[in-house]
């Protein structure tokens, strides 16, 4: 989990190929409507994002029933966000990468293609909830390097 820019998609991918499981794109789960928005340089509401979750929200269902690990990247903002998402497994982590705000801009200036502009950072930081302390989770620095952080979560799961 974290804003746009912090690196979610790149360690969810190499987090799932060191577990040898399933990685999905949380964005990619986003309605063409949400993406016109955050193209737009609209912020996401808590409406916007309710089908999108639910839909990750089932994804992790499905796969707790089939007994499948699964890897996701998704902002998880909000814990509200999060207990829905926790609905589809309650055993569900979270692995929040988070950083300083001029690294996560720097970031997303240089991604090429992306929908979401640099200027929906501030918004998504003010929606940021900080993890509690009931909540299963591990607080990483971005400015990491990519394995180091992936390190991490794979020492906090033994």
């Amino acid at each position: 989990m974290g804003v746009s820019g912090a690196g979610k998609s790149e360690i969810g991918a190499r987090l799932a190929a060191a577990l040898g499981v399933r990685f999905l794109e949380g964005d990619s789960f986003h309605t063409p409507q949400n993406v016109a928005k955050m193209s737009a340089g609209i912020p996401l509401d808590d409406g916007d994002r309710a089908g999108w979750l639910q839909a990750l929200s089932n994804e992790i269902g499905a796969a707790r029933e089939r007994g499948e690990g699964l890897v996701l990247s998704c902002s998880s903002l909000k814990r509200r966000y999060r207990d829905l998402l926790r609905s589809g497994d309650p055993g569900l982590r979270f692995a929040h990468l988070h950083g300083e705000r001029t690294l996560l801009e720097q970031r997303m200036r240089t991604r090429p293609g992306h929908y979401m502009p640099a200027s929906l950072l501030d918004s998504q930081l003010r929606d940021l909830e900080p993890l509690q302390a009931d909540e299963a989770s591990l607080q990483l620095d971005l400015a990491q390097a990519p394995q180091q952080l992936v390190d991490a979560i794979l020492r906090s799961l033994e």
